[in-house]
Parts: structure tokens; sequence; C-alpha cells
């Protein structure tokens, strides 16, 4: 699951009001017209529309009237809906062949989940992306708050869309919307008991690698592990037995544990746990771990930052590993005629 530490969210704007909703016909970094229908806006949710939300919709190539209606969730939490477009199920990706370091480029991805639903992707919680809050107090937030801004978000969506009201909706996402969606899909559907307006055609809804419990997921990595083949019989057998089991909430007197572990983190560190066979950017991140902040989710997120930021400063040319390309969409989405371009207001 390294993808839900290494999402690229620090996008910048600079609060002019622009329309809620505009159709985007083009965008920078892509040649011509965009041959999809692509709308952005933001929602106003909470207490007096203090939060605005942002999205990214984008219609069906099919049969917009007919085909399912997608809210999709990317993970973090903190990870920006474009990750989910750009580099999962959008119609766009980036053209890392024709991309330079400060002028990303982008093409048609001829595998988009577009081309046969109409997918929402938001900006949520607040503070991801584009979406922002009018108080310092708004940008509290918890998994309970997220989950009732998200399900304000899409009531208000399909007031102002009613045209997709009877559309098949499923609510889809990855990493830590495994978390949010359970409850978000629960909601709408005691919702829908109760008569709320609008009625949702609720189907269903899909998890793609999610977590579901922070300590159960982690837990579960030396076992993982040890089925790939990437740690021997005899480091699981001993790390099972020293740890009893527990690798999350380790023990620091615990020395034969936390030995164990260390020696996991020895054989592990230049393997990139999201795909094996691809080569790993951990060596570049400027703090070293100890034996055990490797298993502390808060490490992993502030190495993912370290991590885009030295990529800058590294000499050309670089080898190739796949956290770099979560690089472009912070140069893309940080550029002021991109932000113009998608009706990003400014605060």
């Amino acid at each position: 699951m390294s993808t839900m530490w290494l999402c690229v969210v620090c996008f910048f704007a600079v609060a002019k009001l622009v329309a809620p909703q505009s159709i985007i016909n083009s965008i920078p970094g892509f040649s011509g017209g965009l041959p999809f229908i692509l709308e952005t806006g933001y929602v106003g949710v909470g207490k007096s529309e203090e939060v605005q939300l942002f999205y990214y919709f984008i219609e069906s190539e099919r049969s917009p009237e007919d085909d399912p209606l997608v809210l999709w969730l990317t993970g973090g939490p903190g990870c920006s809906g474009f990750s989910g477009l750009v580099y999962e199920i959008g119609p766009l990706s980036f053209d890392y062949a024709k991309s330079k370091s400060n002028s990303p480029k982008l093409k048609l991805n001829p595998y988009s989940w577009t081309k046969v639903a109409n997918i929402i992707f938001v900006d949520a919680p607040v503070g991801t992306g584009f979406s922002y809050a009018k108080s310092s107090e708004a940008y509290n937030i918890s998994d309970t708050l997220a989950v009732a801004e998200l399900y304000e978000f899409l009531q208000k969506w399909l007031k102002v869309h009613p045209k997709f009201l009877t559309n098949s909706l499923y609510v889809m996402g990855d990493s830590y919307s495994g978390i949010i969606i359970p409850i978000l899909v629960q909601k709408i559907s005691d919702g829908n008991e109760v008569g709320q307006e609008p009625r949702m055609n609720l189907k269903g809804y899909v998890l793609g690698n999610p977590l579901t419990n922070e300590h159960d997921d982690l837990n579960a990595r030396i076992p993982f592990a040890h089925l790939k083949t990437l740690i021997s019989d005899e480091l699981y057998e001993s790390t099972k037995n020293n740890c009893k089991g527990e690798y999350r909430n380790v023990d620091p007197n615990n020395a034969a544990c936390v030995d164990d572990l260390g020696i996991f983190t020895e054989c592990t560190e230049k393997i990139f746990t999201g795909q094996i066979l691809e080569p790993t950017c951990q060596q570049l991140s400027p703090k070293p771990r100890t034996r055990v902040s490797k298993w502390d989710p808060d490490t992993l997120v502030e190495d993912s930052v370290d991590l885009l930021r030295s990529i800058t400063h590294l000499p050309e040319p670089r080898a190739w590993c796949r956290e770099y390309n979560y690089l472009y969409s912070y140069i893309w989405a940080n550029d002021k005629t991109v932000q113009k371009a998608l009706r990003i207001r400014e605060w």
C-alpha cells in the first residue's frame, strides 16, 4: 500500500469567486480540445457552507444518461481526486516520454473507466487538493465529519445535476477510503430509508487495496513478505516467536523482537513494496529511519514529502522509480495557468 503515502496533495491557490461549476474545454499540457466532457466546481458543505469541496466530473463517453454514476474517493487521507483521475482510472495520464521536469504533458488513457461510467473525482476531506475552508476551525476533520461532508456534497451535487438521479450510483475508492466508503454507503442507505432527498439510486461500492484497520493491515506486512519470499523462513519464524505476532505496537524493551524487525527492515528497505519488481526511491529520503519508525505511518508521510523535495535536486538523468511520477502532478497543479483553466478559486 505504498502509494497511499505518496499522494501529492500540496496544491496552492492564490479569494476571488468563480462560477460554482464550469465546463473545461482545454487544459495546459494536453494538445487540442478535450474529447470528453470535463466539469470542475465547488460544493459548499457544513455550517454556513464554510467547507468548499472541489471536484472534477467527467461524463461517460458511451451513454451518460444510462451509464452508472461513480463517486471516486482517493486515499491518504488527503490525496487529491486528481490522483485517481490521472494515475488510476481517469481519461488522462501523464506522457512521461514527452514531459520535462517543469513542463508535464498529458495524453489520453485508453483504459479509462469514463468510457463506460460518469465519474466524480472529489478533493476530500477539506484541505485536500483545491478544497478549502473559510475558517481555521473548519479544517478540523475526523472520519465521521468527512463522511457527513461527503454525504452533503453528494446530495447537493445531485440537486444541481438532476439528470443523474436515476443512474445507478456506486461509491468507489482505494487505500484509506476503505475506512470512509463503508460508512458513507451506510449513511446513503440510511438516508434513503428515512426519505432523505434526493433519493440516491445506490447499487454498491468498490474498494481497491483498501485500508481496513491500521493495526491489522500493518501487522500483516511480515507474514505477507514471507508469503512473497521476501524474507527467509528462519527470519519469519524468529520474528513471529520473539514478537508474539505483534509487529505494530512493539515493546522497545523486547530486544529480540526489535532486532528481528531491524533485520526485516534491512532485508526489505531497498524493495519497492508496491511492486517488488520495480526500483525504489527509498534511499533518496534524507531522513534515516530507526528500526521501529519504519512501522509508523506518520514517518512514512514525512518521508514522502521529503522524497518529493529531494527529487527536484537530483542531477539529470535520474534513475526511474514510480514515485517520481507523482512529482508531475505537483508541478502541473501548482501552475497558475492550470489553476486558471480549471477555474480554481483564490483564497
